[in-house]
């Protein structure tokens, strides 16, 4: 190890950088530009993760929505078209013959006028059990959700949405005991919540309960869409099969009719999500890796120039009685030195841009990339992968030194 201390092999190398200053700072530009683009590539794919997570954490992702809708063909004496509406008793139905459900919850909605003093809006209006707060997490700014007491004594109480909130309150004022009137029915407010995921689908920023909503809009036995949650190891793409073929002849639908009962799996869903995140990190690697290798030969090629351009310096040296293993060495040292020197600048500069991608676009509710970072394990791993690519490609040009003659060397010009 006294090689790397010895000042004299130290100023060899920094002569041979000084002599090439251009050629070195090209071949460092493009080592670090491949460590760079790895750092950050890295750092946004783990901030799109990230907000997937802050979109879906806190929903039951392995679940199915299920709806009615028209009929395509005719069957049993009814005329195709004919309208289709869920009802309470199919939730028992479903729950007693589908293996495999954790949790069936039926839903309601509709599009209700709501009025606070001078204030008035047009949103949807759910009926809702308790339990949609465990597969659909609703992040309480303020009071409570819907409970059980609420569901049995048919209480007119409303959780409202933050957005709605903001359209019908000014700001700063506690909405927590006071009272909307939502199609001429006064609902009193206990609880607020800010709402972490938009989707497809029905859209309302007011919660009541299902019992509520049943009584006050006339539904009697009808519910607006049903959201099926499998257990673990189950299928849900089959379980959601499984629970329209059923409804199909519970109601009196054509076996083979498939606009019937519409349908969307999360679930399903999730995994595209998934699969595309997965495919996004795999090429992540991909292209980083590869312009890694490119970089590291772009080092190989510039020292078997200097090696060429020193040719007599070598021979003299030889012929001085420096011994072969000493100017490989030399050259492999110099290999290390300018990977390293890459890697390091690449590292920081990709950590800067990440830094900077989260002050733009990684701050608030509307985030696109949600802490954008790379794992320091990561990091290393690819600086020492660098670090040994580096050093194996000095072996090409210190080989070919050492095995220049020293009289052929001492004949070049």
């Amino acid at each position: 190890m006294k090689f790397l201390f010895d000042r004299d092999t130290w100023q060899e190398i920094y002569s041979s950088i000084r002599k090439n200053k251009l050629r070195t700072g090209i071949t460092i530009i493009g080592v670090m530009w491949g460590i760079f683009l790895l750092v950050v590539l890295l750092g946004a794919a783990r901030g799109v993760g990230n907000k997937f997570d802050t979109i879906f954490g806190d929903f039951a992702t392995n679940s199915v929505f299920i709806w009615g809708q028209q009929t395509s063909m005719p069957f049993k004496g009814f005329q195709e078209g004919k309208q289709l509406r869920l009802k309470r008793a199919d939730v028992g139905k479903i729950e007693a013959e589908i293996k495999g459900i954790e949790y069936i919850l039926p839903r309601n909605i509709t599009n209700s006028l709501v009025v606070n003093e001078t204030k008035t809006l047009t949103t949807g209006v759910f009926g809702d059990y308790p339990l949609l707060d465990l597969l659909q997490k609703k992040h309480m700014v303020f009071g409570r959700f819907i409970n059980e007491n609420d569901i049995v004594y048919k209480k007119k109480v409303c959780v409202i949405e933050n957005e709605t909130y903001k359209q019908l309150f000014d700001k700063g004022v506690n909405p927590l005991g006071t009272y909307l009137t939502i199609n001429e029915v006064s609902y009193q407010i206990v609880g607020l919540y800010k709402n972490q995921m938009r989707m497809g689908g029905p859209q309302g920023g007011i919660h009541i309960p299902f019992t509520t909503f049943q009584q006050v809009y006339n539904q009697a036995d009808n519910i607006g869409w049903l959201m099926v949650t499998a257990s673990e190891g189950f299928d849900i793409r089959q379980m959601e099969e499984d629970i329209k073929l059923m409804l199909r002849n519970i109601h009196s639908v054509h076996p083979e009719d498939e606009r019937a009962f519409g349908s969307f799996n999360m679930g399903d869903q999730i995994s595209k999500v998934t699969g595309f995140l997965t495919g996004m990190q795999f090429l992540t690697w991909f292209v980083g890796i590869a312009t890694l290798i490119a970089g590291v030969f772009a080092i190989g090629n510039i020292l078997l120039i200097t090696v060429k351009e020193r040719t007599n310096e070598i021979g003299i040296r030889r012929a001085l009685g420096a011994k072969p293993a000493e100017i490989r060495r030399q050259i492999i040292l110099e290999s290390i030195f300018l990977t390293t020197i890459a890697g390091t600048l690449g590292i920081i500069f990709g950590g800067l841009v990440l830094m900077l991608i989260n002050a733009a676009v990684g701050q608030g509710d509307e985030a696109t990339l949600v802490n954008p970072t790379v794992d320091i394990p990561v990091i290393l791993i690819a600086f020492a992968t660098l670090v040994v690519l580096g050093t194996l490609i000095g072996l090409i040009p210190a080989q070919r030194a050492v095995s220049i003659r020293p009289i052929e060397a001492l004949r070049e010009e």
